[in-house]
């Protein structure tokens, strides 16, 4: 049976930004257990694993208010999920998908996956937060670029998140 009161946020995260922590600190406040679920999609090149962006992830959500404003993120879970969100959903119990959205671009297609989701299982409600708009312009794929060219990343992913980036850029440069 699904519980209104957990909700799943879902994305490669790879790697996680500020944006992300943005909505996982807003969406825990509104539930009573909030799942991070890192995708593993194996047509996707990722600049990190599924067990690093885990650790990213738990790492970054540990500094996020839970949803009794207590520090520590405690209504936050991160996993690893593979195959289709609705089945992921319906495993855990929960009923609620939270979805980030940046521009209209991402309500397109975003909205085309909630219908499908719902399709799947009508029980499930998928939620639309906007970002923040401090954040409106980041994006995974930017502060790889950044990152790859060279540019100041900070201010755009936690700071041991940054490290990490900086450290797999350098190793991949030789």
């Amino acid at each position: 049976m699904s519980d209104p009161q957990t909700y799943i946020y879902p994305g490669s995260f790879d790697p996680v930004t500020n944006g992300h922590l943005d909505i996982i600190s807003r969406a825990s406040r509104m539930c009573k257990q909030l799942i991070v679920a890192v995708g593993r999609n194996r047509e996707k090149k990722t600049l990190f694993t599924v067990e690093e962006r885990i650790a990213m992830l738990r790492e970054s959500a540990a500094r996020v208010a839970d949803s009794a404003g207590r520090p520590g993120g405690g209504n936050i879970e991160v996993v690893s999920f593979t195959g289709l969100l609705a089945d992921f959903a319906r495993q855990c119990g929960a009923s609620v998908i939270v979805k980030g959205l940046r521009a209209m671009s991402d309500f397109e297609y975003e909205f085309q996956m909630a219908l499908l989701n719902k399709y799947l299982d009508e029980r499930i409600e998928t939620i639309f937060m906007m970002t923040n708009v401090q954040f409106t312009y980041l994006s995974s794929s930017a502060v790889k670029e950044l990152a790859l060219n060279g540019a100041d990343i900070s201010g755009l992913v936690p700071d041991g998140v940054q490290e990490r980036i900086r450290f797999k850029v350098t190793s991949q440069r030789g």
